[in-house]
């Protein structure tokens, strides 16, 4: 008998019982990591704070942050989940790790609990996307100890067909969409790109001709700037949404929904969000368009609980009214704290120079390297990029190109570039996180 695949039942609270049970969370979580986590324990007492000090979700800020070095060194001296997990082996159901783009890459250990939860959260974020049980996804993004592969938990809750490809496998992810017809792509914004080009080279037909509904991009930045995202949905002729997480609190906690204007915060009940100055550390009060880095507490995690974990992450939040009808704050992100160049006292994030560089497409590829000659965050103008022009382009019309990207990348990020221009197909393609800067310095 072929039973009728399950519909999700797991809605977020509704307003009104959310600030309730959040408090409810996060006083039995706070009594959790007090009374067992050795990490947190040795780290409150050198701050004077005891459990008694904290009475409710506003005395939060009275908590230190938790920083990525500091898991490191915890999983360092007791390895290998470290002195902030909690549970015994035995109980850890599942382990994955963080990428180590940043160092060192830390492992994220999971109970059957946290399992549920994870699988609940990820559901809605599916769910959010406009996903059903009659949706085909071809998952083209890492699979095993990266994170992000538990979205194929989320995805088979919601009852959807689940069809793993993994990387370095583009024939058999274009083979797989023909074949089951999918009308899903899960993929970094840098490989729907680079799959667009293997569809025209290999096929001899375009993208959208493939009919693919809806592509969901992570695992970089991209999927929200606005040029990138037309260019992907100008090759596949679908609608591109964005979602995002954290390997070290959940793989995904925001999702977007066709409406396109931001992702969608999908784990109030799970994880407190707060939105920090990253130079102060101080909490900015949520107000539309505000901007700032994004700071996690698990408020319902058994194994590896975090408290106030600074992502680095910096975003930019949205409150206005979502047409879909979630109530949730929505937000993009900017950059990484960790990844941003000051150019003469100015900010600029490699990805804002990349959305920039498509604006100038077909006359680019869109691909771009930085060539840091020194080690960042720190640059002396001007800032060597590189650019890819596209094939037959020639020699004054890529003076002028030249030229154009150098005047709108002053007037746009307010910095001087020197643009250098390469021929298209030089740049390597990646399938998961592109590396948009080269560090020249490492080498001299």
């Amino acid at each position: 008998m072929i039973h009728q695949k399950e519909e999700v039942r797991f809605n977020e609270p509704d307003a009104e019982t959310l600030e309730e049970l959040q408090l409810q969370k996060f006083q039995k979580q706070m009594d959790y990591i007090f009374g067992n986590s050795l990490f947190y324990k040795q780290k409150y007492e050198k701050h004077g704070i005891t459990r008694e000090d904290i009475k409710n979700l506003h005395d939060l800020k009275k908590l230190p942050f938790t920083y990525k070095d500091e898991i490191r060194e915890s999983q360092l001296l007791q390895p290998p989940l470290g002195t902030h997990a909690i549970v015994e082996m035995e109980d850890v159901i599942r382990v994955h790790s963080s990428s180590g783009t940043t160092g060192r890459p830390t492992y994220v250990g999971i109970t059957k609990h946290d399992y549920h939860v994870w699988t609940e959260i990820l559901a809605r974020v599916a769910r959010t996307h406009g996903l059903t049980k009659q949706s085909k996804v071809v998952f083209a993004m890492g699979l095993s100890f990266f994170v992000g592969s538990s979205f194929k938990d989320g995805i088979e809750r919601l009852g959807a067909t689940f069809i793993p490809i993994g990387t370095g496998a583009s024939e058999r992810v274009i083979r797989s969409i023909i074949d089951f017809k999918a009308d899903a792509l899960f993929c970094t914004p840098s490989y729907a790109s680079y799959l667009a080009e293997f569809v025209r080279k290999n096929y001899h037909m375009e993208p959208y001709e493939l009919g693919v509904k809806l592509i969901s991009v992570g695992g970089e930045p991209g999927g929200g700037l606005p040029e990138v995202r037309k260019k992907i949905e100008q090759d596949w002729g679908c609608k591109v949404v964005e979602a995002m997480g954290n390997a070290d609190m959940a793989p995904v906690l925001f999702g977007e929904c066709p409406e396109q204007t931001g992702m969608h915060f999908v784990g109030s009940d799970y994880v407190i969000c707060e939105i920090i100055d990253p130079e102060t550390g101080e909490v900015i009060p949520q107000s539309d368009h505000m901007e700032g880095e994004l700071v996690y507490t698990a408020i319902d995690r058994e194994c590896v609980p975090l408290v106030r974990f600074r992502t680095r992450d910096l975003v930019r939040v949205d409150t206005t009214p979502c047409k879909c009808g979630r109530k949730s704050f929505r937000l993009r992100c900017i950059g990484r704290t960790d990844d941003m160049l000051i150019v003469r006292g100015v900010n600029v994030f490699p990805s804002a120079i990349k959305d920039v560089v498509n604006r100038f497409r077909p006359r680019t590829t869109g691909e771009i390297r930085i060539l840091l000659k020194d080690k960042p965050p720190l640059v002396v103008p001007p800032l060597p990029i590189q650019v890819e022009f596209a094939n037959g382009l020639n020699k004054t019309e890529k003076m002028q190109l030249k030229q154009e990207i150098e005047a709108e990348l002053r007037a746009v990020l307010f910095f001087t570039a020197d643009v250098q221009l390469v021929p298209e197909g030089s740049m390597p393609r990646f399938e998961m996180k592109a590396k948009l800067t080269e560090d020249l310095y490492k080498n001299s």
